[in-house]
């Protein structure tokens, strides 16, 4: 399946849209995109061959085995007190086994942030947990460690669960749980999602798994069958918990709750918390120590503006965004799959490289899209609210709301797509008359101030390190909000 990369323009396609979600448009002269990750820290790419042992067998009692780690580069870009505001804490200082701290270091994860020095221990010593912390603070970390950590080897069952309410984040957290844990010799992790083959899967679950992570029809449907035996697990974890106990979910989560033992360790995580969430803990969690890092809602990081336009004037704005902005990776939201794909066609004719991805697409082309965007093959990225929960990128620097978000959790997640783990990101909200109400009911809930859009924007809002501008970056002054002679989308 053909890919795009910014760096390598394609000639610019028709208007029949490809089936995959990946526009190619006539990219203008980029080079390598500036901030990107390097191969080395591509977090979804192919896992590199270490030269440490993968137990500790091969190293001896007294020597150096930090010396022998295959660190990434170091990351030197500021960072927020979101992540940095600690207690100075070490993970070495949680007793865990070497093997997973290789694992850590080698991940880039140098101290705990602050919801992993909270988490850690707690979930270490078995108890229940009910978290709140920001969006892109280091939520995965604080339970995949403790729980990874408990894993038993010599016992060939399932152990632990961790439900996620989409396909794209259990591909995810499943991919960092590999790469911490590549060291401990023999922890067996399998993701499994729905639209995927399902005899893979039960295949699969025909051998030892000692970690499933999964999306929450598919898990109960194995349950169901026989196949995937979670009697004796001992941890569930709900990654954005707040979504898994909605209307949406809540009933297949408590149909999964009633196969797990009465002994069991429940950990939630969310940066809201609704009152299903409560019901919930009120229901199944035994005295869970409560953490929340909450103080504000938004990121310390994001810098957030809204430019007051038509709906015609829509295209001919990104358009300006585009050319003015130092963008590493950029995610686009739309409120309906519909328009996802007719904005992407769009940017695609006015000469950008542009993925889209939308729940209505085939999972197979879901996972290359996801996979390529999260590795730097194209710059910009149009989809729906699938891509608000969990998505971790932290090449993206920008995001902005094409379509203005209906409520203020649903905006929060948004935003927080950018501004990952304490670093700097641009937030840019297209206001129609039609949301200028909603602009404020968003503000007022979650304490926050969205101002106008200034003529310039200063890169140091947005960009942690200065790299060379494009050739066609324009620098001029025009104001943002002129008219666009483009038809409505």
């Amino acid at each position: 399946m053909a890919t795009a990369r910014t760096a390598n323009p394609a000639p610019m396609i028709g208007l029949n849209k490809p089936a995959n979600g990946q526009f190619r448009g006539q990219t203008k002269p980029a080079g390598q995109l500036p901030g990107l990750l390097a191969p080395a820290q591509q977090p979804s790419g192919p896992m590199r061959m270490s030269s440490i042992p993968q137990s500790s067998g091969g190293i001896k009692f007294g020597d150096d085995w930090k010396k022998c780690l295959e660190l990434p580069p170091k990351d030197t870009r500021m960072r927020t007190s979101d992540v940095t505001s600690t207690k100075g804490n070490e993970f070495e200082d949680y007793c865990l086994k070497r093997e997973l701290l290789m694992g850590i270091f080698e991940m880039g994860w140098e101290k705990p942030s602050p919801i992993q020095e909270e988490s850690i221990p707690i979930a270490l010593s078995g108890r229940d947990i009910l978290a709140r912390a920001k969006n892109g603070t280091g939520k995965s970390g604080a339970y995949l460690i403790p729980l990874l950590e408990r894993i038993d080897l010599k016992k060939d069952f399932i152990q632990a669960i961790v439900l996620v309410p989409t396909r794209e984040l259990a591909l995810q957290v499943s991919q960092i749980s590999i790469q911490i844990s590549k060291h401990l010799g023999g922890v067996k992790v399998m993701a499994t999602t729905g639209g995927t083959n399902l005899r893979d899967d039960i295949m699969r679950l025909d051998e030892t798994v000692h970690v499933v992570i999964a999306t929450p029809g598919r898990i109960l449907d194995l349950i169901k069958k026989g196949v995937a035996k979670v009697e004796r697990a001992q941890m569930i974890v709900m990654d954005e918990a707040d979504k898994l106990l909605s209307q949406d979910f809540v009933v297949i989560i408590e149909d999964i709750i009633s196969f797990f033992p009465k002994e069991r360790q429940i950990l939630l995580y969310s940066a809201t918390f609704p009152i299903s969430v409560q019901k919930f803990m009120s229901k199944h969690l035994k005295k869970p120590y409560e953490i929340n890092l909450m103080e504000e809602l938004t990121l310390k990081g994001i810098t957030q503006y809204y430019a007051y336009v038509t709906e015609r004037q829509k295209v001919h704005c990104l358009n300006t965004l585009f050319s003015r902005l130092q963008i590493n990776q950029s995610i686009i939201f739309c409120n309906s799959t519909q328009r996802v794909e007719l904005l992407a066609k769009k940017i695609t004719q006015l000469g950008y490289s542009c993925f889209y991805i939308h729940a209505k697409m085939m999972q197979e082309y879901r996972n290359r899209v996801f996979h390529d965007f999260r590795n730097g093959l194209c710059r910009n990225l149009v989809c729906t609210d699938l891509f608000t929960r969990g998505i971790d990128i932290q090449a993206v620097n920008v995001v902005i709301n094409f379509d203005f978000p209906k409520s203020a959790e649903t905006y929060l997640h948004r935003i927080g797509r950018s501004g990952r783990f304490g670093h700097l990101g641009l937030a840019i909200n297209l206001i129609t008359c039609d949301d200028r109400y909603n602009l404020k009911n968003i503000e007022d809930q979650l304490v926050t101030e969205i101002k106008p859009i200034p003529g310039s924007i200063d890169k140091s809002l947005y960009v942690a390190e200065f790299h060379s501008v494009d050739p066609d970056d324009d620098e001029d002054d025009d104001g943002i909000e002129g008219g666009a002679k483009i038809k409505e989308l």
